[in-house]
């Protein structure tokens, strides 16, 4: 776990063990959630399809798609 100091002005630093885990570098914006019991900071990627691509790796998703249509055919 790794600590910092908020500054007067608002501000903090990112350990460095943590932007390299995660590809924080200057300009990364941040997304900053309140859940009501603490704080999540999430970085926003700068390229949201790129960061999505093979997300869904595993999930069977032809298969799946195929028998939904399968099952939609069989409605009509």
């Amino acid at each position: 776990m790794s600590r910092t100091t908020l500054t007067k002005r608002g501000q903090t630093v990112i350990p460095a063990v943590l932007r390299r885990r995660y590809g924080i570098v200057e300009g990364t914006q941040l997304e900053w959630l309140d859940t009501g019991v603490g704080l999540k900071v999430i970085p926003v990627p700068g390229d949201p399809i790129t960061a999505l691509r093979g997300i869904g790796r595993g999930e069977r998703l032809t298969e799946r798609l195929l028998a939904e249509r399968r099952r939609d055919r069989a409605r009509e």
